[in-house]
Order: C-alpha cells, then structure tokens, then sequence
C-alpha cells in the first residue's frame, strides 16, 4: 500500500493497537485523526522535544497540528491529502514514540 492511501478502519484499528502496545499513554483516535498530549518537566524540555520532532517531520515529509502551553505539547496527526489516517501517521507517531525512549 502506497503511503497517500487513506486506512480502512481494520487497518487504522490494527495500526493503532500496534504504536500503543506498551506505551502508557496511548495515542486516542479522534475521528480522522489520532492524537496525544505529552507532558515534560519544563518548558525547555517541551520545546526541545518540538525540535527533535520537526527534524523528523521534514525528513519524513509529513507535519502535525500541534499545540505547545508550557510543559505540554498536544499533536494531532492526519494526512489531508488522502481526508483521514494513512500509513505515514502511524509511522510518525512511532518516529515520535522513539524519541522519548
């Protein structure tokens, strides 16, 4: 499957359960989208963490809608090109997921 082919709700139910096993917050789906909010000790370390995942957005050539207050980013992932989830949300929130390991 190409990278700009919207999920099926299998596929997006699947790939979902897949980036959440064993993470402690998980990723919610929100409709077309999938989100989660990731708190740090700081606002430095929020921004930080911002940094590192905009390196990773433009190397993967996918952005999210994103929202920073303090300590805490919100990012909200959806591809618009195809009106709902594809395979490059799913791989960004795991590029994401990485960082913070």
């Amino acid at each position: 499957m190409a990278l700009s082919e919207a999920y099926s709700e299998a596929q997006i139910e699947a790939a979902l359960a897949t980036l959440n096993d064993g993470l402690e917050t998980p990723w919610e789906r929100r409709g077309d989208t999938i989100f989660k909010q990731f708190t740090f000790r700081s606002f430095v370390r929020a921004f930080g963490f911002m940094s590192s995942v905009a390196i990773i957005c433009d190397k993967q050539n996918h952005h999210p809608e994103w929202f920073n207050c303090y300590n805490t980013v919100d990012i909200t992932l959806t591809s618009h090109d195809v009106g709902g989830l594809s395979e490059r949300d799913f791989k960004l929130a795991t590029s994401v997921e990485k960082l913070l390991v």
